[in-house]
């Protein structure tokens, strides 16, 4: 084991090509007052899809139909300032047809679905400000906005 933590995250794109976005509070460890992923740290013993569809469930109660998330990639993310150590986030994506209200908020501020454009003047998460801009011009990407 190389010492790295291990994370998965989800976007959801809704037929507009908006995303799902945590804004999250002053209490987390790493990247207070941020916008982010909806996903957290994988668990012992457990694979990064599974914490996908877990993380997915415990932070807005979407409950996602397994096979449904699709894999985007797995990106290093500096979480030297809270860990000292650069760590994994393996990132699923899938269209949905969920709106804002449909979202429970259980960590962070809200959970919502933030227009692509307004991404650039957000503040980001490490993790997001490498993940964003790579997922906003990819091929999933564009193949999620096209249903």
């Amino acid at each position: 084991m190389d010492g790295r933590r291990h994370f998965s995250g989800v976007l959801l794109v809704d037929p507009r090509g908006w995303v799902l976005l945590q804004e999250r509070d002053e209490h987390p460890r790493i990247d207070p007052d941020c916008w982010g992923l909806v996903g957290g740290h994988v668990d012992p013993g457990e694979d990064v899809e599974t914490a996908a569809y877990r993380e997915l469930t415990e932070e807005t109660e979407v409950a996602a139909v397994p096979g449904s998330l699709r894999w985007f990639g797995e990106f290093e993310v500096d979480h030297t300032a809270a860990y000292g150590t650069w760590d994994l986030m393996a990132v699923y994506a899938a269209a949905t047809d969920l709106e804002d209200g449909d979202i429970v908020c259980h960590e962070g501020r809200r959970i919502v679905f933030v227009d692509p454009g307004t991404v650039p003047g957000l503040r980001l998460t490490k993790g997001a400000a490498v993940i964003l801009p790579a997922f906003l011009l990819s091929d999933l990407y564009r193949d999620l906005t096209s249903h």
